[in-house]
């Protein structure tokens, strides 16, 4: 018998023998021999790369001795083993810097979490209800073959259909080969918080489809626009360090910073100056500015080049954008736009950016072209202390990153696969995804965890951890210099979980028509160099005289604003993002940055509005939408304009693990189903609400950092 074959009989006593039955020999656990040498108490370090948002930070893995249950062909028992213990960010990384944010912290609780998937399941029940049973990995793998190998027996597979996450890595292009050589259509990505908006208003100004890196370590004077980017936004940490040399790198020169927006963010509550905005107004704003440096003379109108180009009104001075004009549409004062312009030529080398809310309405690819206009009006483009595109980035797979609404309701395929992507809790009820979802006949997702959108499933096929196989990265922006991230198992697997990319690999070859892929293993995945860049980039061929010249019009809001007086700002939590990490305890338990609640979901009104409305802090409100109705405590909050009611996205998850199921609300599916017009991205700033009382202080949970105020009723969503 082979020395890792051989297992030691003996009994586990202690802690770990709590999984036997007391006093019978039949169920006790024995101990494995171990796979690997190891030395007792002595840690190594291994590089990963985090996987939770697309900044694709790079990690150091702590990893040392541990005794580990597992299953090895049936038979339960305990092994030592290398295992995660710690994550930190790897110093000298390009993006990281050494740094990692507390999601990445959090990260390691995915490999461990109770409620992890630990083998394939096949549905045994009606779908959605949860009857699942197990099954070998040869009959799941036997299963979806024999679903693809029917689709190409009636000579229909383009019915095949693949739902995944916007990734920037070589997994997704292994999907979209895969798909290519089967003759299905490509991968269909989902994000709730998409960047096809600043994507596109960048492909136009600039001849580069890609988010921007922005140089904030030699800028001396920032204003931003909409943009957490020190909070969620973009590449966060690489965005603090550059921050922090910002501000304090340079002895007897700190950096000056303006944020623009309606409701006070993380990064906000950092600035100088915080500039409250109406709601998608932000680019009449940035070109107000931008007027007057041209009306007096402090930049020429040529500057701006090709970004100018594309702003109706740029070579006559921009004479509809007036600070008079500009306090009307926006309310911010005539005298502060004058001062703020003026600063941010004498105080150079300036930048400005914008994300999130601003891009998120109708008219979101106005109000890029406009900050990317004033960009270029102040020499920022390319240059010490400005904006930057990372070079040689490509994405894993051309075209759209974001769907229109119709991408996910007309999904007409007879087989769909799920990737680490969650629809039915990310998208707006008035999509009707679920019921898109249960139209189709097959569903087999790789997810590790049980969720709204994998409960649906037919087949389950759960992927390695991140910190359990290959896994690359080449993010779009974060740093000056092109980065590619590829990194190596960290540790063994712990349970009777498969690569996907080995997984779709072994499929392609069990085919009744196999299909020869130019990879043989998920490391051969990784290790592939992505395709090399084109030697002109598509945007860049189109001149700016045939550009279409944008002129700003008002933004369209879901709701009569009689009825619905309020402007509804659903953004993006600190702990949660868009909802995908609400399984991981530690990010529940951690106050959120401005208001300190947690393990929980709120309402923030302003104190202004909120006396009007005779509404107390933690009463329960009922906030209103034309397309349906959320009740949470509200949050007494300073920091939000008074026509605006904002809520944290993240919690209302009706399945998703012990820790995230049926606590809080969603307010994402109160949304309305609005788009921008050019790239059909959501625009979930656009919809308006009525807010109403529905109960005095005996109404929910609310948990506060230090403090826990009880009440009985649940939240609802209705």
């Amino acid at each position: 018998m082979d020395r890792r074959d051989f297992i030691k009989l003996t009994a586990v006593t202690g802690t770990s023998a709590t999984l036997a039955s007391c006093g019978n020999s039949e169920h006790q656990l024995i101990r494995f021999v171990p796979d690997e040498d190891l030395v007792p108490g002595v840690a190594e370090w291994k590089p990963g790369v985090c996987p939770l948002c697309a900044a694709g930070c790079g990690l150091s893995v702590r990893v040392m001795e541990a005794d580990v249950e597992t299953v090895r062909n049936g038979q339960a028992g305990v092994v030592k083993m290398g295992v995660a213990k710690k994550l930190e960010g790897q110093a000298g990384h390009p993006i990281s810097q050494g740094g990692l944010c507390a999601r990445g912290q959090a990260a390691i609780q995915v490999t461990y979490h109770p409620d992890r998937l630990a083998h394939p399941l096949k549905r045994s029940g009606a779908r959605g209800a949860g009857e699942l049973k197990e099954v070998t990995w040869d009959e799941a793998i036997a299963e979806l073959v024999g679903h693809l190998d029917a689709l190409a027996a009636a000579q229909d597979q383009k019915s095949l259909a693949f739902l995944t996450r916007p990734r920037r890595g070589r997994r997704l292009a292994l999907a979209a080969e895969f798909l290519n050589r089967f003759g299905a259509p490509a991968p269909v990505p989902f994000e709730l918080f998409g960047e096809e908006v600043l994507r596109r208003a960048n492909a136009i100004s600039f001849g580069h489809e890609q988010l921007p890196t922005f140089d904030l370590a030699r800028s001396r004077f920032v204003i931003a626009f909409g943009a957490d980017f020190l909070g969620t936004w973009n590449s966060p940490v690489a965005q603090n360090a550059a921050y922090g040399a910002m501000r304090q790198g340079r002895p007897g020169q700190r950096g000056a910073f303006v944020q623009v927006e309606s409701r006070m963010s993380l990064t906000g509550a950092n600035a100088d100056q915080w500039v409250p905005v109406k709601p998608g107004t932000d680019g009449v704003l940035a070109l107000g500015l931008a007027h007057v440096m041209l009306s007096n003379k402090l930049r020429p109108a040529d500057a701006a080049g090709r970004a100018g180009a594309a702003i109706d009104g740029w070579s006559g001075g921009l004479a509809d954008y007036t600070p008079a004009r500009v306090e009307q549409v926006t309310g911010v004062s005539a005298k502060r736009v004058d001062r703020l312009a003026r600063e941010l030529v004498e105080l150079g080398p300036a930048v400005a950016m914008i994300g999130g809310a601003p891009l998120a309405h109708t008219n979101g690819l106005f109000h890029a072209l406009a900050v990317n206009a004033l960009n270029g009006l102040l020499g920022a483009v390319g240059q010490p202390g400005g904006v930057f595109f990372t070079p040689g980035f490509q994405p894993s797979v051309p075209g759209p990153q974001v769907p229109s609404p119709q991408a996910l309701q007309n999904l007409s395929a007879k087989v769909l696969l799920v990737d680490d992507v969650n629809p039915v809790f990310g998208a707006p009820k008035a999509w009707k995804v679920r019921e898109a979802l249960a139209k189709i006949p097959f569903i087999a997702s790789f997810s590790s965890f049980l969720d709204e959108t994998s409960s649906l499933a037919d087949l389950i096929l759960p992927d390695h951890s991140f910190l359990e196989s290959w896994v690359d990265s080449t993010p779009e922006s974060g740093a000056l210099e092109a980065v590619t991230t590829v990194a190596g198992p960290v540790m063994k697997p712990l349970y009777q979980t498969r690569a996907t990319a080995d997984v779709l690999i072994e499929v392609a070859g069990k085919l009744k028509s196999p299909i020869a892929l130019p990879w043989k293993t998920a490391e051969e995945v990784a290790k592939s160099q992505p395709p090399a860049p084109s030697p002109q980039s598509p945007p860049a061929a189109r001149s700016p005289e045939r550009l279409a010249l944008r002129k700003y019009s008002e933004p369209v809001f879901d709701g009569d604003a009689a009825q619905y007086p309020f402007h509804f700002l659903p953004y993006m939590s600190q702990q949660f993002g868009d909802g995908s990490t609400a399984h991981l305890p530690w990010l529940q338990e951690m106050p959120d940055p401005l208001t300190s609640a947690m393990w929980s979901s709120w309402v923030e009104i302003n104190p202004q509005t909120a006396e009007r409305l005779e509404i107390a802090q933690g009463d329960l409100v009922d906030i209103t939408s034309p397309h349906g109705v959320v009740r949470a405590p509200a949050m007494i909050f300073p920091g939000v304009a008074p026509d605006v009611i904002a809520m944290p996205v993240g919690q209302g998850h009706e399945t998703f693990t012990r820790y995230a199921s049926n606590r809080g609300v969603n307010p994402i599916g109160i949304l309305a189903p609005a788009t921008d017009a050019e790239t059909g991205a959501l625009a979930w700033a656009a919809t308006r609400v009525k807010i109403a009382r529905a109960g005095g202080g005996n109404g929910s949970l609310i948990m506060f950092a230090g403090e826990m105020r009880e009440h009985p009723h649940e939240h609802e969503t209705r």
